[in-house]
């Protein structure tokens, strides 16, 4: 048992009414206990995983009093209820059993702002950096920044006491709450922007007298940091000579004295300058001992990142952005500093700068120091550091870095000391880590590698826990710092002393005398506390070779739940906000469906579940570029739908596109009947298949242009000219975007090359998407041993679309069939620029101002290539900065993803496109989705190319 308070048998029955009584109630929102969305709520970015019973996602906060309302049934007395937000949590601080309360699906409204005053009123489930883009206009902000800002709600953020860059600044969260609505048992409200209910006038009473009896042992207890101890405030919820603040109890609490549904946060003027400087050490404990000295400079932030992450970074090839003078040769280990300045004069601001730079001359261990001044070098730096935590999650092997003693803090001048001791107590327990974090606040995120699959691991862990407790104590310092406390929270009573912790026992039965509220965390009677080494563990390890082993390699770092509309990941969860339609929820699914397939207790109910979740999944193929584990979530949705429809039938129009793509060489053979019966019969097809805004079968081939079309085996007999390119088309290309293709070839032939296209033979894309594995080798098997016949001619090759290019780059190697590479036009156009071959230059108003990409090629290399090809074409353009499109092959297409699909194309496209006339989009799939939903003139960049260079 988890903790002892809750016996689950004791209302399994009642939740079962619970749907029933919430919508005759009026409840607006949604209620489920779909198991993939169960499974997506059992985990965060901690090493635990609790299954809630049932998730409910409240549309506001009379919602919420519903909620709570019902709950005072007599059987349902004893049914858990957690908040959670964005669960970046590290400690298991939103897992529960019971009732989880989904936030940031609904209730994520910036309700009121006062600038003039410097205040906001939020609901808990926005998104920090999506708060702060609606404050940019008045250039206030809310602080500080964390490293999880793109994806952390605020409630979230309110429920740790989250902290982050520039904390010792601007403070931590509790620094800059002004108030707040908590919702409690029976549905009764309390606000601190209103006067006091008459009810609660007994449960404040109770709570200041708490507060009074445990403060001064409290701040005996507690050392003085920047990052102050938190959870429970005594000191500042009843000063001495003040008024009771009730509402500072809950800030730091993780949602165990109620349900926060209204949050007024303080706001910061945004400084208008920032300078960031790195410099490079020989060891990170000379780049630790540089901390006191560096503080003396007054920056905003100081971070640092070990060697071992450095190194993970090198490997990963994310140091480009850094000079060469702070990279590492022959081998030689680095260490960083990253400090920035802000301010609003900047000679001011120069001038604190350039004294901090040359005093890093003198610091002991010091190689080199670099200044960023443009916002572009900034982010790019600043994202080395950030990615510290992606990179020490995708170390290979079965023991990885994890997070339990990650952000413990000391007092600066402390921070090399404890950092010694902390490291030979994993050097006896022989572990590798790694480690980076905030040097300015003496806050160190340190990751041993464990593999918690394993018994042995786990003693190890609770062993290296108790001794870094016991080293922040004899550093004087604390052991929760940033991340909250969560299933850590079991150190509590030893940490505060006896005194204090009863007064913490005290608040918690006033506000919560039912103990219903995130029980087993901070604060219970003896027993009642979820256990460091007891809470169960989520695993992370599969068998190897496993095709599901990348689901157990997903840490829930949770970057795929960026609210950002212009990143690429996860296009269906920024259209939702629903968890189980996110790579981590996916994820989650799969993990949860493979380990009870394993054990036998898969049913039916479960696969369909985990069917829906993956069937709103675009295959964009963002989740295994962008995700810093690159969990692959098309690539295991093709072998689970494998394994699924082993044994069951597949829906018409599955089948239809197999043979369609199995037959499409034949139906290019007889092209002309085909696009008659095409344009004839649509109708029939899209009411029989439940597809919709079919395109049309085209009449003719590239023959049309003047191009000649070979096969791969007279490609490979023949001598072909030094300027021959040859030109893949994949199936949909060659029937439906005939245009596409010209369009390819006439920029080329423009630009003095000679086109000449390859028979097309299909790859087996739908075959992967619908998961039928053994269609998807067999075809896959053939195109590769044609691209590699026609590689042989030892001239290039290109690809129409950038979808296919990429499925023989990604697909094809994971099914074991590497081999020459085709490349996206651009890459190849940009190859022979850089050999010194000149392109024409082009009159810009001949060409659209914006250039979108699709997706998979987006933020890649391929970006990069068509800036380099704009530029030698004296022509630059700007790309627009999208996320999925919402097309995806037949996706877009389907009736039931209809809806979905226009959403995903007005979050991300429709504001890029306004005030457009024509544009240049690269992916078919886009420039279907462009004329089904805008009026503007979507082509393919390569055409508006050929075009401006036949008018010269």
């Amino acid at each position: 048992m988890l903790h002892q308070t809750i016996n689950k048998t004791s209302y399994d029955i009642a939740l079962q009414r619970l749907p029933f009584l919430l919508k005759d109630a009026g409840f607006e929102g949604d209620i489920t206990a779909d198991a993939a969305l169960l499974a997506a709520m059992s985990t965060d970015n901690s090493i635990y995983t609790i299954m809630p019973d049932i998730v409910v996602a409240p549309r506001d906060s009379e919602d919420v009093r519903r909620l709570m309302r019902v709950l005072e049934a007599e059987d349902m007395c004893g049914v858990p209820v957690t908040a959670r937000g964005g669960g970046t949590g590290t400690n298991g601080q939103s897992l529960n059993t019971g009732i989880i309360v989904d936030f940031q699906k609904y209730m994520n409204r910036l309700l009121n702002v006062n600038i003039d005053e410097q205040w906001v009123d939020v609901e808990p489930g926005i998104v920090l950096d999506e708060l702060n883009a609606q404050l940019a206009a008045s250039g206030l902000f809310f602080a500080p920044t964390t490293s999880t800002a793109s994806r952390c709600t605020i409630g979230g953020m309110v429920s740790t006491d989250a902290s982050g860059k520039g904390s010792r600044r601007y403070g931590k969260t509790s620094d800059n709450v002004l108030g707040m609505e908590i919702v409690l048992d029976g549905g009764r409200t309390l606000d601190s922007a209103a006067a006091t209910p008459d009810w609660a006038r007994a449960i404040f009473s109770e709570i200041e007298a708490a507060c009074e009896s445990g403060r001064d042992a409290l701040l005996n207890q507690v050392p003085t940091l920047s990052r102050r101890f938190t959870g429970y405030d005594l000191e500042r919820a009843k000063p001495p000579e003040g008024d009771l603040e009730w509402w500072r109890l809950p800030i730091g609490a993780e949602g165990t004295l109620g349900l926060v549904t209204r949050v007024r946060l303080r706001l910061l003027r945004k400084p208008k300058l920032k300078r960031l400087i790195v410099i490079g050490f020989e060891t990170f404990a000379a780049a630790l001992d540089a901390g006191s000295a560096l503080l003396a400079h007054d920056p905003l932030a100081i971070e640092v990142m070990d060697e071992w992450v450095q190194g993970l970074a090198d490997k990963a090839g994310i140091l480009q952005a850094l000079p060469a003078s702070l990279r590492a040769h022959d081998g030689q280990p680095i260490a960083y500093n990253f400090i920035e300045f802000v301010g609003d004069d900047e000679a001011d601001l120069m001038a604190r700068v350039e004294t901090l730079r040359k005093s890093a001359t003198r610091l002991a261990g010091a190689i080199a120091s670099h200044v960023a001044v443009d916002d572009i070098e900034m982010a790019a730096l600043w994202q080395v550091r950030a990615a510290s935590v992606g990179l020490l999650g995708k170390v290979s092997g079965t023991r990885r870095p994890i997070a339990f003693v990650e952000d413990c803090v000391v007092p600066v001048e402390n921070l090399a000391a404890f950092v010694k001791d902390f490291t030979a107590l994993l050097n006896r327990n022989g572990l590798n880590y790694g480690m980076y974090g905030h040097v300015d606040v003496g806050c160190l995120h340190i990751r041993p590698a464990l593999n918690i699959d394993r018994d042995e691991d786990r003693v190890i862990m609770k062993t290296i826990s108790d001794g870094v407790f016991e080293l922040t104590r004899r550093h004087g310092g604390i052991f929760w710092g940033e991340h909250g406390k969560g299933v850590r929270g079991a150190y509590l009573a030893e940490f505060a002393g006896a005194v204090a912790y009863d007064a913490f026992r005290r608040i918690k039965r006033a506000f919560d005398p039912k103990h219903r509220f995130n029980p087993g965390k901070l604060v219970g009677e003896p027993g009642s506390l979820m256990g460091i080494e007891t809470t169960p563990f989520r695993s992370v390890n599969t068998e190897e070779n496993d095709p599901l082993s990348l689901a157990f390699k997903c840490n829930g770092n949770a970057q795929c739940l960026s609210y950002q509309r212009s990143s690429v990941m996860c296009p269906s969860f920024k259209a939702t906000r629903d968890l189980r339609h996110s790579p981590k929820g996916r994820a989650d699914a799969l993990r949860h469906w493979h380990q009870a397939h394993r054990q036998g207790r898969a049913t039916k109910e479960m696969e369909n579940d985990v069917l829906s979740a993956l069937d709103g999944c675009l295959g964009c193929k963002a989740c295994a570029t962008s995700c810093p584990v690159q969990v692959d979530i098309p690539e295991m949705r093709s072998h689970f739908l494998d394994r699924l429809y082993r044994k069951r039938r597949r829906e018409f129009a599955d089948k239809a596109a197999l043979l369609l793509e199995e037959y499409s060489p034949v139906l290019v053979g007889y092209r002309k009947p085909a696009a008659v019966f095409s344009r004839t019969f649509n109708a029939v097809v899209e009411k029989l298949s439940a597809l919709r805004d079919l395109p049309r079968l085209a009449f003719h081939d590239v023959g049309i242009g003047g191009y000649q079309t070979f096969s791969a085996n007279a490609i490979a007999q023949r001598q072909w000219h030094v300027d021959t390119i040859f030109i893949w088309q994949d199936p949909f290309t060659a029937l439906f975007d005939i245009k596409a293709a010209l369009a390819l070839a006439d920029g080329l032939r423009g630009f003095g090359y000679r086109p000449v296209f390859v028979t097309m033979q299909p790859g087996g894309k739908a075959a992967h998407v619908l998961g039928d594995r053994a269609r998807f080798v067999r075809q896959a098997r053939k195109l590769r041993s044609a691209i590699d016949t026609v590689a042989s001619s030892g001239r290039p090759m290109v690809g129409v679309d950038p979808a296919f290019v990429m499925m023989i780059r990604q697909e094809f190697v994971k099914a074991g069939l590497a081999g020459q590479h085709v490349l996206l036009v651009q890459e190849f156009l940009s190859a022979e620029i850089a050999s010194g071959r000149a392109l024409p230059k082009l009159a810009t108003a001949r060409l659209p101002r914006k250039l979108f990409l699709h997706c998979s090629e987006s933020g890649g290399p391929g970006a990069t290539a068509w800036k380099k090809v704009f530029a030698a074409l004296g022509a630059p353009v700007e790309i627009a900065a999208t996320g999925c499109c919402g097309m995806a092959g037949l996706f877009g297409h389907q009736e039931r993803h209809h809806a979905l699909s226009r959403r995903m194309f007005e979050l991300s496209w429709t504001g890029q496109l306004k005030g457009e006339q024509e544009a240049m989009v690269s992916g078919f799939s886009c420039r279907c989705q462009t004329k089904r939903f805008s009026s503007i003139r979507g082509e393919h960049p390569m055409r508006w190319m050929a075009d401006a260079i036949a008018a010269e």
